[in-house]
Order: structure tokens, then C-alpha cells, then sequence
């Protein structure tokens, strides 16, 4: 090929790597304000949760959740509920998680969470709890 055909081609080719990037992203990922979400945190998670790695109150640190394996944290006992779910805490298992009460999300949990059901706080929290690692 000469160069002339190059240019479109790997412009061609990059348009398309984006576009596959972009629709594999969470759409959860995108939507929230993570400094609108550090109130969100402050005023339903930090009575039982922190954000400082290693330090876990009556819940474990969320240092680094997004990503984590669940039931993981070190240093916490967690419920066998947790213990035996198989999942990561993606931005969409958080989502899910968190809109609905923790009784019914995970049965059996020891978190006692009546669920977010404002949706922009709740894209926001997770935004927030993104950043944190």
C-alpha cells in the first residue's frame, strides 16, 4: 500500500477502536459527578464505611471496590453470604447492589442497607467510589 492509503486506513482503524471501547464501558462508569458523590458517601456509607485503605468499621474499607473481588477486603469478617458470592464489584454489580435493599440484593449479608433509589446520587456514588484506590 502506499502511504497515501495508510492515512485512512489507521484513521479508519482508530475511529472503530474507539467506538468499541466507548460501548464496552459501563454506562454507570460515565453518568455520575465523583465530587458530588463524595457527599453521597459521607452522608449514606460512612457511618459503617471508610475509604481509607485497610480501615474497616462495622463494614469493610471501600478502598479500591471497584475491581475487587467481593468478600475480599482484608482484615474483616464478612458474612457467608459474601464470602460465598463469586462476583467483582464492577460499576454495574455496585449499581445493582446498591438500588435495592442489601437483604434482597445479597440474602443473608450482615449490611443493613435499605438501598439508594435517587439515581443521579447513586451515579455519583459509584463515580466517587471509582476513584478511590
Amino acid at each position: 500500500m502506499t502511504k497515501l492509503l495508510w492515512v485512512p486506513f489507521l484513521r479508519c482503524v482508530a475511529a472503530v477502536g474507539l467506538y468499541l471501547g466507548a460501548a464496552s464501558m459501563s454506562p454507570f462508569a460515565l453518568a455520575g459527578d465523583a465530587s458530588a458523590g463524595s457527599d453521597v458517601f459521607k452522608t449514606e456509607c460512612s457511618e459503617c464505611h471508610s475509604v481509607k485503605e485497610g480501615r474497616n468499621k462495622k463494614g469493610p474499607s471501600l478502598f479500591g471496590i471497584v475491581g475487587r473481588n467481593a468478600g475480599t477486603a482484608p482484615n474483616y469478617k464478612y458474612s457467608d453470604a459474601l464470602l460465598q458470592a463469586k462476583w467483582v464489584w464492577t460499576t454495574d454489580k455496585l449499581h445493582s447492589y446498591l438500588s435495592q435493599p442489601a437483604k434482597q440484593a445479597n440474602p443473608g449479608t450482615k449490611m443493613k442497607y435499605d438501598g439508594l433509589t435517587d439515581s443521579k446520587q447513586l451515579d455519583d456514588l459509584i463515580s466517587y467510589l471509582g476513584t478511590i484506590h
